[in-house]
């Protein structure tokens, strides 16, 4: 089963800066135009080395900056190994305060089909390499995947946890807390707790593949073997229980241009389409508490899709089987259903496909199973904050 064990985490020297101003979101959800905001609030906000701007120098420049605020006190290495309970409190889309709760460590890389980390998506080879050559770089993991437990009884461990060591509250009103753990007895329960049942990954597929492949790297180049001094073998991980109240799981939307105009939409979807009606407002709630299938958007109406036999099937699924139907296509990913209105409506795309949420079972189902969904089927939300915590490997 999965090991997970305590690390010396690489901190912000909170008398030096200020934790909203240094940490940002993962890299993947931020634009162009948001890595200037964030990377302007700050000479060390995260993304300077998270999120490196030219190719392929930036990566370098991304090691310099780490050791450089390290050697300069900007940063510090904590005195002993230590878990990290975390914490994200937020209101969902349906205005109910929730709360988030569970443990940063480091996670051992495991063999392909043993069976310990199962992943739920596929991933795509150009997000990869941008991860590995920032790897090789920095020799250090500088924002946590998110795993969660199918196991018991890692959120009650996590009681009387004290003063937090750091927050922040995100530009979304995400509250997020950090508690070192370093007491032997609660270490080693929060050990074995994890390491008694497999793990799902939840978000950072690219980056625990991308660890995979450095960590075959070095050990065939002779720098470390699986237990050794370089750290490989570990990733800093986020893991938290799988369960309805411990996690958000938000859809992500499709946007289809670029196919034959004479193509009948309804037709290749298939099934039994029912108009909705106009006046229904649609938005995340609609679509995680009301919509019976997929729902499609054109400029001439809205319909829900009829899954058909494939009823049980993330939506994601359903949809990938039957775009072909349309012949050639260019689809693109939205997280907002306002967005993809607005898009339809404006001309900007001929069609978008809103998918519902997936549900905390079909993640463990389709993880279990060993099944990988298409990608961009899944947003976990709130997401961690980066600069929170780093790993050095060495």
């Amino acid at each position: 089963m999965p090991r997970f064990e305590p690390f010396r985490a690489v901190r912000y020297n909170l008398d030096r800066v200020e934790m909203g101003q240094v940490t940002a979101p993962p890299y993947d959800v931020i634009s162009p135009t948001q890595r200037k905001v964030w990377a302007d609030r700050s000479p060390y906000n995260a993304v300077h080395i998270d999120l490196v701007e030219s190719i392929p120098d930036g990566y370098e420049q991304a090691h310099c900056l780490l050791s450089q605020w390290i050697a300069g006190g900007v940063l510090s290495v904590d005195p002993q190994p230590a878990f990290y309970a975390y914490g994200m409190g937020f209101t969902d889309s349906s205005g109910t305060p929730r709360q988030t709760l569970g443990v940063v460590g480091a996670l051992a890389l495991s063999g392909a089909g043993d069976g310990q980390i199962l992943p739920h998506e596929r991933t795509l080879p150009k997000a990869k390499d941008d991860r590995l050559r920032l790897m090789r770089a920095c020799r250090a993991n500088l924002s946590p995947v998110w795993c969660l437990s199918l196991a018991r009884g890692l959120t009650d461990l996590l009681t009387d946890l004290g003063p937090p060591l750091a927050r922040c509250t995100d530009d979304e009103g995400t509250h997020h807390r950090l508690w070192a753990i370093s007491r032997p007895a609660l270490v080693e329960a929060i050990s074995a707790v994890v390491g008694s049942a497999p793990v799902v990954i939840a978000d950072g597929h690219h980056r625990y593949e991308t660890a995979v492949t450095y960590r075959d790297e070095v050990a065939g180049d002779g720098l470390v073997s699986h237990s050794g001094p370089l750290g490989a073998d570990l990733l800093m991980t986020l893991v938290v229980e799988l369960a309805d109240a411990q996690v958000g799981v938000a859809p992500i939307h499709r946007l289809v241009s670029d196919f034959d105009s004479d193509i009948d939409l309804l037709h290749s979807f298939g099934g039994n389409p029912v108009a909705v009606d106009p006046s229904i407002h649609l938005d995340d709630r609609y679509m995680a508490g009301v919509s019976e299938g997929p729902i499609l958007i054109t400029s001439t109406g809205r319909w829900i899709l009829d899954p058909g036999p494939e009823v049980d099937e993330p939506d994601a699924v359903v949809i990938e089987r039957r775009l072909p139907a349309l012949g050639p296509h260019v689809i693109g990913f939205e997280h907002q259903v306002s967005t993809c209105l607005d898009a339809v409506a404006d001309g900007t795309v001929g069609a978008a496909l809103l998918l519902r949420p997936l549900t905390v079972g079909q993640i463990a189902a389709a993880a279990s199973a060993g099944v990988r969904l298409p990608q961009k089927t899944t947003f976990f939300t709130p997401k961690p904050r980066t600069g929170m915590l780093f790993r050095q490997l060495e």
